[in-house]
């Protein structure tokens, strides 16, 4: 009988879908045939008596609509701990609905980490007034299997999470389907693409690097000798690592007091303040011109700066709470994924040279604890960029022009697909920061793909593709995240 509905159900989707482009609709099921009662029971259900009949799927609440015309659900779904040996067992996955009409576009959107605690829509989601579900990591918490077995979290594993769902909620939101994602959000949503093609109907990834050799990390380097308009604002930088390294003693004597303060360890991952501090202000440059702007470098004091003046600036740009067990280790998937396939980026430190203490420290296996420290395979990240080069259509990359992230970027296909990069953005890039001329193309290309096309100036004229929606757009959710992690 499940098969029979779920046909059925596809049956009216199909319909709807075309009728509203004015194209030729199957025939309808017969009248008075166990289908026909079927469709007409379905096009009167609410969405929650939709979403129930979803085998594995759990309604865990349905929060306040967060704005008119919308509504709000945490979910989970029962997805396989090893897709390919489906017997080992299973744990269930989190995700949000931001819940719209079903006659709108739904968006995938891959968060890469943990699920956001909160309704909000990514820019592809405002843009097609669509709806959305944001989907939780596999191994990031609770997203988790009991007794957690880390070689499955594998890009492909990570990829069947996502197609399963999509299969299980098509029947009920039938039109087009784009995914979508930020930084590892935006890789995450590439490697779907590349197990799953046929999933969606196109790709939207914002800031998503793409090592595909780890070792070979001389892009890197480069990024940092000629970011910004002059060398003034990285010098800066490079001074202030210099002399806040120079003055060890005094600001790790802060940081274990800052630490008892706050109830901050370093046990299991940096096992000392002095190496989670070398680590910090490693990436004091990075995390600088990951989320701060060329203009923002009159802020960066001068080497003569008082001591507090240099921690409060540390503090700000890079987060002494961050390399702290409490900080880092709910980001251990993240981590394990850059060890064993992702990549990390490894730079030179050239000006640091006499300075540290911890040789080969700037590598995702120092952000480990020792049980999940692991040999990387080059192989998987070869294949996605392969694919992407070669066989990929309907993508579209965003870079900021100043973020390190997209110093190794994705290389489209060039069938129907584009890669855009914002003038002076950061990693906070997206198409509103594009040049009008690329942010325009960027969308046409978008809504075409998600085929309101013939909708679009209809929809325009009356303020609902595009329109702001004050307490759903107000928030990015990358910024629950720290700014040392993609």
């Amino acid at each position: 009988m499940r098969i029979t509905i779920r046909r059925a159900v596809a049956v009216v989707a199909a319909a709807a879908s075309m009728a509203a482009y004015g194209l030729a609709a199957p025939a309808l099921a017969e009248p008075g045939s166990a289908a026909a009662t079927w469709q007409a029971h379905q096009a009167g259900q609410d969405i929650v008596d939709r979403l129930e009949q979803v085998d594995g799927l759990t309604i865990v609440k349905e929060e306040p609509p967060p704005a008119p015309g919308f509504r709000f659900f945490f979910l989970t779904y029962e997805q396989p701990i090893d897709h390919e040996r489906p017997w080992l067992g299973t744990f269930q996955q989190r995700f949000s609905l931001l819940h719209r009409d079903t006659s709108r576009p739904m968006i995938l959107h891959t968060t890469g980490y943990g699920m956001p605690e909160r309704a909000f829509r990514a820019e592809p989601t405002v843009l097609l007034d669509g709806n959305q579900i944001s989907v939780e990591q596999r191994f990031f918490t609770p997203s988790r299997p009991e007794n957690a077995d880390w070689t499955k979290l594998t890009i492909k594993q990570a990829a069947a999470d996502h197609h399963r769902l999509v299969q299980a909620l098509k029947p009920i939101y039938h039109k087009k389907w784009i995914a979508t994602g930020a930084s590892k959000g935006g890789m995450t949503s590439v490697y779907h693409r590349r197990f799953h093609p046929e999933d969606v109907d196109g790709v939207v990834a914002y800031v998503a690097p793409n090592d595909v050799h780890n070792n070979a990390d001389h892009a890197y380097d480069k990024f940092f000798e000629q970011v910004g308009s002059s060398r003034q604002c990285q010098d800066a930088l490079e001074a202030l690592q210099r002399e806040a390294l120079k003055r060890r003693d005094e600001l790790v004597e802060r940081y274990e007091d800052y630490a008892r303060q706050h109830g901050l360890h370093f046990d299991r991952v940096f096992e000392s303040a002095d190496k989670a501090f070398e680590m910090t202000v490693l990436d004091v440059a990075w995390a600088f011109w990951q989320y701060w702007l060329e203009e923002d470098c009159d802020i960066v004091p001068e080497p003569t700066a008082s001591t507090d003046e240099i921690w409060e600036f540390i503090d700000l740009v890079a987060g002494f709470d961050f390399y702290a067990d409490e900080g880092i280790l709910p980001y251990a998937p993240y981590y394990y994924q850059a060890a064993t396939q992702l990549g990390w980026p490894t730079l030179k430190f050239k000006h640091l040279k006499g300075l540290l203490r911890y040789p080969k420290l700037y590598q995702a296996n120092s952000s480990l604890p020792p049980e999940l420290r692991a040999k990387h395979d080059p192989r998987p990240m070869i294949d996605v960029d392969r694919w992407v080069k070669r066989k990929s259509k309907q993508m579209l990359f965003v870079y900021g022009e100043n973020d390190p992230w997209g110093a190794e970027p994705f290389t489209d296909s060039g069938r129907d697909s584009a890669t855009f990069v914002a003038p002076g953005a950061n990693h906070g890039a997206n198409i509103a920061a594009l040049r009008p001329e690329d942010a325009e193309a960027a969308t046409a290309m978008l809504r075409r793909w998600a085929g309101v096309d013939a909708q679009t100036a209809r929809a325009a004229a009356a303020g609902e593709l595009g329109r702001h929606i004050p307490g759903l757009d107000d928030w990015d959710p990358r910024e629950q995240r720290p700014a040392l992690v993609p």
